[in-house]
């Protein structure tokens, strides 16, 4: 059995190769970093977050998210404007080690180019065989 069992990978959602996730609701499209990613930093002690209105095209990127061991990129999973951003995370980041998928989500976006960019995002499937081809990798 590989390790790539032990990460989270719920249904329902999108993925991007570069380990963000976005769950599609109501015309929004809430975004955070999967828990490989969250593991893979380790101990997040600070993000920063993109203005609400900021226009972002998908793969591009939002803010940066700073852990004990390194400074990352936060990149979008699709295009859109930032409808509001997880102001919980200012004062308690670890949230997003604690919880990936839930409490730790870190912006909302309005999409604008759903049908067309969620063809060029992984399935959960897709995102589990990928972190497996990681793994058999190293």
């Amino acid at each position: 059995m590989s390790d790539s069992s032990s990460y989270q990978v719920p249904d329902g959602l999108f993925y991007t190769k570069e380990h963000e996730w976005a769950r599609v609701a109501d015309g929004a499209a809430r975004v955070g970093i999967t828990d490989y990613a969250a593991k893979t930093l380790n101990d997040i002690v600070y993000l920063t977050l993109p203005a609400a209105g900021k226009a972002i095209k998908q793969f591009g990127s939002f803010g940066t998210v700073e852990s004990i061991k390194a400074v990352s990129e936060l990149y979008s999973p699709l295009s859109g404007t930032v409808a509001s951003t997880n102001q919980e995370l200012t004062s308690h980041p670890e949230l997003i080690n604690k919880s990936p998928y839930e409490a730790g989500w870190i912006i909302e976006l309005r999409h604008s180019k759903l049908e067309e960019e969620k063809k060029t995002l992984l399935s959960p499937k897709q995102y589990e065989e990928f972190l497996r081809s990681l793994e058999a990798g190293h």
